[in-house]
């Protein structure tokens, strides 16, 4: 079943309770390019941009009851995926970085080569070659 909701494009939000550290960590570890930026009155990083490709992830502090990081609720309930050219070089760059590995670089019966690593505050990522089709 499709429907026609206007539907434009999906970005992927993740609540992070210091931001500021983990836009850095997230530029340096993973190769994100930070974009906008917004501020409290204290001028405390509250919410960012970070670009990947034509990709984009939204970034903020909680905001709203229930919302914590993966670090504060003691597990997580999804993961995010990251389309690489190569997963080798990433992975290496990523664990220099320090990130936690979940899953050591990896050939899919699916046809893809794969890692998977945890963030500072325990987000699960997959960087991999396995190209999603929009619309199918």
């Amino acid at each position: 079943m499709t429907t026609d909701a206007g539907l434009r494009n999906v970005f992927a939000e993740v609540i992070y309770e210091d931001l500021p550290a983990a836009i850095t960590w997230l530029a340096d570890a993973f190769g994100f390019a930070p974009g906008r930026q917004a501020t409290d009155d204290e001028g405390t990083v509250v919410f960012a941009e970070l670009h990947a490709g034509a990709g984009t992830l939204l970034a903020r502090v909680p905001e709203r009851d229930g919302e914590l990081s993966p670090r504060s609720l003691g597990g997580t309930s999804q993961q995010l995926y990251v389309l690489v050219d190569d997963p080798d070089a990433h992975y290496a760059q990523a664990t220099a970085r320090g990130a936690e590995i979940v899953l050591e670089p990896t050939d899919m019966p699916f046809g893809a080569r794969l890692y998977s690593v945890r963030d500072p505050e325990g987000h699960l990522w997959t960087f991999g070659t396995y190209q999603v089709r929009a619309g199918s």
